[in-house]
């Protein structure tokens, strides 16, 4: 029980912002994005941008392909047997 009445004291040290201090990178971040390179801004993050750019491009064009299938494919009449 007497470890129940310790949960507020770590809670507060867990959030306090002296446990440790991050760099701040958006100076970086903006100098990348506002860069004139011809790049979209969605690609300009670099290699991982592209990759999740083409996957998710390429799951939807699947997606969509898959349900004209489905589509054209439930419009046709049944053949009886």
């Amino acid at each position: 029980m007497n470890h129940l009445l310790k949960v507020p004291l770590l809670a507060g040290r867990a959030f306090s912002s002296s446990a440790r201090q991050l760099k701040n990178r958006v100076p970086e971040a903006q100098k990348l994005f506002q860069e004139d390179n011809g790049l979209p801004v969605h690609l300009k993050g670099g290699t991982r941008d592209v990759l999740l750019y083409r996957v998710t491009m390429t799951l939807t064009i699947a997606g969509t392909c898959y349900s004209l299938y489905w589509l054209l494919t439930a419009s046709m009449p049944q053949k009886k047997a």
